[in-house]
């Protein structure tokens, strides 16, 4: 049985490849990097571009240049493990070092860079008259670019919020636009600058008429755009007045670049976030962190509930307790054998000498007075509990017994 063909599978769109005013191969060493590493760059707006290779159109790192400070050249290095020419990008948190392959390159990247930052064609560099009309095009777009959108020093703060982080950011730049107060339309700047270890803070008005905005001065000055105004004042102070730009050069979505199965080119591919787990109930704000509970032995003993507390005492005297007296001695006949037998049980056991062991010294019987006692108060109980009755035949046996001792007397002395 043949089986069901499948449709065919439609191709993959493709994203649409970036605009760039220049691109081309270019070797990269930043701040934290121990050599260089060669990415495809590429030159758009302010910022530029660095891909894996020209055919991807994610990019993987980029740069800023609206803290551009300089461009330098570097000294060829004479090695012939590198040939390269060397220049480097000076910013205003970081330098970092470019290594390209021919003199020509090093100049077309240098006049782009400075095209795009200052918005004019540099004329003091070794170019032809075909790469001076690309930077030309190239400073046309930036001006249209720029005049639709807003600079990025420009916060929709209050005049004391812009003197504060201006105060408290003083390496982000002196320089800051924000909407004016008393126009809706209008456009304030504010600068700050030290004197003499003196703060010397100004505001400048900045009026919009139609699709111009004119600069409120001595000599009033029209600008096409907001960020012709920002290029006047960095301009005309000679770049004493540096536009305020909060670091914030860090990604906010996780990304890696992954080769795709299908025509094995690489991608960029960022993953969505992982669902967090519902937390627990949060401890109150300023609360001690408490630390993880300990694993304790479990206990086999049964644990007694606590015994009440007593009642206090309502006198001294409760506090003694009464003393039962002894109960008197009962005599029994057998007392004299179990003194005895208790004498010799408890009698220890003399050690064990090779020298002849002398013989305990002879103890005197002890009288039999307690005998005697005890009988008499059983004889005393017994008449006192029972009449006495006296029996047939007492009477004969006492004659005789004292007519025999009265002979034993008689015989004796």
């Amino acid at each position: 049985m043949a089986s069901a063909l499948s449709p065919p599978r439609a191709p993959k769109p493709k994203s649409a490849p970036p605009s760039h005013y220049h691109e081309s191969f270019l070797e990269k060493k930043g701040p934290q990097d121990r050599d260089y590493r060669k990415f495809w760059a590429g030159l758009q707006g302010l910022t530029l571009y660095f891909y894996n290779s020209n055919r991807d159109f994610q990019h993987v790192e980029k740069v800023d240049l609206g803290g551009f400070v300089k461009l330098t050249d570097e000294a060829p290095w004479g090695s012939m493990r590198d040939s390269g020419v060397h220049f480097s990008l000076v910013l205003r948190n970081q330098e970092i070092k470019f290594k390209v392959d021919s003199l020509e390159s090093r100049e077309m990247w240098k006049g782009f860079i400075l095209t795009v930052v200052e918005l004019c064609v540099p004329s003091n560099l070794t170019l032809l008259p075909g790469h001076l009309y690309m930077m030309a095009e190239a400073r046309d777009k930036e001006e249209a670019r720029r005049a639709l959108e807003t600079p990025a020093c420009f916060l929709k703060v209050s005049r004391l919020e812009a003197q504060l982080l201006l105060e408290r950011y003083p390496e982000c730049g002196n320089l800051l636009l924000r909407p004016s107060g008393g126009d809706p339309g209008g456009v304030s700047v504010t600068t700050r600058q030290v004197l003499n270890g003196s703060p010397v803070v100004r505001h400048y008005k900045v009026k919009q008429e139609g699709s111009k905005y004119v600069i409120d001065v001595e000599d009033p000055f029209s600008c096409p755009s907001l960020d012709a105004v920002v290029n006047y004042f960095v301009s005309h102070t000679n770049k004493a007045l540096v536009p305020f730009l909060l670091d914030e050069d860090y990604e906010k979505v996780l990304g890696f670049v992954e080769a795709d199965k299908e025509n094995g080119e690489n991608v960029w591919v960022a993953p969505s976030a992982p669902v967090a787990t519902v937390p627990g109930p949060a401890p109150p704000a300023g609360a001690p962190k408490q630390p993880p509970p300990a694993s304790r032995p479990v206990s086999t003993q049964v644990k007694l509930p606590p015994l009440p507390p007593l009642p206090p005492p309502s006198n001294q005297d409760e506090n003694y307790v009464v003393p039962i007296d002894d109960s008197p001695a009962a005599c029994y006949v057998n007392d004299e054998v179990t003194s005895l037998r208790r004498h010799v049980a408890l009698k220890p056991k003399p050690p064990k000498v090779q020298a002849k062991v002398p013989k305990p010294p002879i103890m005197p019987r002890p009288e039999h007075k307690a005998l005697s006692s005890c009988l008499l108060t059983k004889k005393l109980a017994a008449s006192t509990a029972q009449p006495f009755l006296p029996k047939a035949g007492l009477a004969s046996v006492t004659a005789e017994l004292e007519e025999k001792l009265q002979k034993r007397r008689a015989l004796e002395h």
